[in-house]
């Protein structure tokens, strides 16, 4: 595999701009086409036994690509391990069914308050728990979607355990229709999204924020030394991160229609961290295919009941027995990784 992403990689650098280009369109068109794959009798088995593989397309295989890519730029990026980041898809859920029901506001004009009071959240958890680092941040992240999720549990005026039913559909964009006939308009509207948050992050990669926050993964008392405002970039991939899974969570609720505490479990956090570290804790395409694979293979599996867990539980620890990196480690890991095997091998 690592092999494969070398020679992959030495094409690219190989490649002109054109023919970079070309590859990305190349890319999003297939992409794009993903929901018509299912419709062939060729790939039936696509289908999942239980929901449509089109509405699976857009959760939880969309959604979750989504979150961890925005979880990435926490734990990926900055090296914060964030076991609360199903807090911030709640909020963005939560806000869209609230403003949905009780105003006259569509999904379009909810979804930048969506967005925006997800990041405000990430802004009043980050201030006074970023100075936290490892086991201590982990556990105050935790507390905090429990947190989220028993007040939304606890509230009547919000549905309680009852959850919010009837929330409004999207309103047609681009002669696109979205409701539950037509699942493909949500799923280009996720795929939209995920291109988006690659773009940001390997924008913000290569920039300032970028360097610093590979300075704080790597040694977060070098980087003060060396003048690295710390708090500051730390708060800054905080808040992206909440920002994107905000995101989620207000097209999570415009398609589902219904929403309910149970659907922002401790569970749901385990996942998406869970992909970011089985894809490649930092590469984006990594996480892009370990969020693919772990959301599909539950779905594709429902047939055997509870036995499902047990064999998604067995494929996992297999797959990270022979790949403890994940699928696509970062480059960077895997080279100090293999320096460190080297030398080991001398002293031996």
């Amino acid at each position: 595999m690592s092999n494969l992403r070398d020679q992959g990689a030495e094409f690219w650098a190989k490649w002109d701009r054109p023919r970079r280009v070309t590859f990305v369109i190349a890319s999003i068109a297939v992409a794009a086409s993903l929901p018509f794959a299912g419709n062939f009798s060729i790939t039936n088995i696509l289908n999942t036994p239980i929901s449509s593989y089109q509405d699976v397309l857009v959760y939880p295989v969309g959604m979750f690509v989504l979150m961890a890519l925005g979880l990435n730029i926490v734990v990926g990026k900055s090296g914060m391990l964030d076991l609360g980041y199903v807090a911030f898809f709640a909020i963005g859920a939560y806000s869209m069914a609230i403003l949905g029901t009780h105003t006259h506001l569509n999904m379009w004009e909810i979804f930048p308050i969506g967005i925006a009071l997800a990041m405000f959240a990430g802004v009043l958890l980050g201030i006074p728990t970023l100075r936290l680092r490892g086991d201590y941040l982990a556990i105050v992240t935790m507390g905090f979607g429990e947190i989220v999720r028993i007040t939304a549990l606890n509230t009547q005026k919000i549905g309680g355990p009852n959850g919010i039913a009837n929330i409004p559909s999207p309103p047609s964009l681009f002669g696109l229709k979205f409701n539950i006939s037509h699942p493909n308009s949500f799923f280009w509207v996720v795929l939209v999204l995920i291109l988006l948050t690659i773009w940001m992050i390997r924008r913000l990669s290569i920039r300032r924020p970028g360097r610093a926050w590979e300075a704080i993964r790597q040694d977060e008392d070098a980087a003060e030394l060396m003048g690295v405002p710390t708090l500051k970039y730390k708060i800054w991939s905080f808040v992206l991160g909440a920002g994107v899974g905000g995101a989620a969570g207000v097209v999570y609720a415009s398609k589902a229609i219904f929403i309910s505490p149970d659907a922002f479990t401790f569970n749901i956090s385990v996942l998406i961290l869970s992909c970011v570290v089985f894809g490649g804790i930092g590469n984006i395409w990594g996480v892009v295919l370990g969020g693919v694979f772990l959301a599909y293979l539950p779905e594709r599996i429902r047939f055997i009941s509870n036995a499902r867990q047990l064999v998604f539980g067995i494929v996992l620890v297999l797959v990270m027995n022979f790949r403890p990196d994940g699928i696509l480690p970062r480059k960077k890991r895997e080279k100090a990784l293999l320096t460190k095997d080297d030398l080991g091998g001398k002293n031996d």
